[in-house]
């Protein structure tokens, strides 16, 4: 059973790393060029917004890949291990870095409201910083629930 519910989550990883790539490769430029023509004025506009959302593309395929680690540990009954703890520690990072990242795009979501008149734009450039900083507090949980852990059992092998 736990292999196939692995099975199951290594899946779901790779299935939500392929949206991810899909809008890298299609509607990053076109967001670039979407905010050259909104912002004339600032020609490195397009440039700024791609090298943000591909620099957030990064830590997030890390991220996934650390979670497919993680998902292999738990394969191989090693999930009560340092390593895990690791895995958990970079996937926090990895999340922060991409709330900061968009963080920084948040600028041109208030530029893009105001010459659009539509407040609620602000609100969707908030979505992945907000999701970001939840994975964090998750993967942060979870990383030291899991070393209480590790270090009861350590306690418990050296009292037998």
């Amino acid at each position: 059973m736990k292999r196939v519910s692995t099975l199951f989550l290594k899946i779901a990883v790779i299935l939500i790393g392929i949206p991810i790539l899909a809008l890298c490769i299609f509607l990053v430029p076109e967001l670039g060029n979407v905010a050259e023509e909104m912002l004339p004025d600032f020609a490195y506009i397009k440039y700024l917004v791609s090298i943000v959302f591909y620099a957030s593309a990064i830590p997030f395929y890390f991220a996934l890949y650390q979670a497919f680690k993680l998902l292999r540990y738990i394969d191989k009954n090693e999930a009560f291990s340092q390593i895990s703890v690791t895995a958990l520690m970079k996937i926090k990072y990895s999340a922060i870095i991409i709330s900061c990242l968009h963080v920084l795009a948040l600028p041109l979501f208030y530029v893009f409201a105001e010459l659009d008149d539509a407040p609620g734009v602000i609100f969707v450039g908030l979505v992945v910083p907000f999701a970001s900083m939840v994975i964090a507090v998750f993967a942060a949980v979870l990383q030291k629930l899991l070393q209480e852990a590790i270090d009861i059992k350590s306690e418990n092998d050296l009292t037998v």
